[in-house]
């Protein structure tokens, strides 16, 4: 059971799960990714009870998907069936949503995504503008995500990496 978007209801702490991908989407793959969630998400259930879920794509790039699990639980067999059509949708895009050594980051406006260890070394090189935002792709609740999915350098994950 799907929530519509005009019913997320921003002081409900869904549980959030992040898939962040390696590059924009171009306009036919969001188009067929958002189909493919969307019916998913029609049908997707844990132990035979649907669970009221959402999903957006953030900045052209990121895949987030919502879950309020105030009504059901997320179960792990439900989270495996979300994580079959993900990686479905990967393979068939090249997006890299499972590749956890990447970093993300505001420049200028524009998202970019650097390998990880690149990341680190221009960071460590003044290769970067101390004035970039980096995404942290760990949130795991709606509020979290809200008020702390992009934040300035100097408050976010990468601000140990000097």
């Amino acid at each position: 059971m799907k929530i519509e978007e005009s019913n997320i209801v921003e002081t409900n702490d869904y549980r959030v799960i992040i898939y962040p991908a390696s590059r924009p989407f171009e306009t036919k793959e969001a188009k067929a990714i958002t189909e493919k969630l969307f019916d998913f998400l029609a049908t997707w259930a844990a132990h035979g009870k649907p669970l009221s879920s959402s999903f957006k794509i953030e900045k052209n790039q990121f895949i987030i998907v919502c879950v309020d699990e105030e009504k059901e639980m997320a179960s792990g067999c439900s989270i495996d069936a979300l994580g079959k059509i993900m990686k479905e949708i990967d393979e068939e895009y090249q997006l890299g949503l499972f590749d956890r050594m990447k970093a993300s980051f505001m420049e200028n406006g524009e998202v970019k995504t650097l390998k990880l260890q690149a990341f680190k070394t221009q960071l460590r090189n003044g290769e970067l503008s101390n004035d970039i935002q980096v995404f942290d792709f760990s949130k795991n609740t709606y509020l979290d995500f809200l008020s702390h999915f992009l934040l300035p350098l100097e408050k976010s994950w990468a601000a140990s990496i000097k």
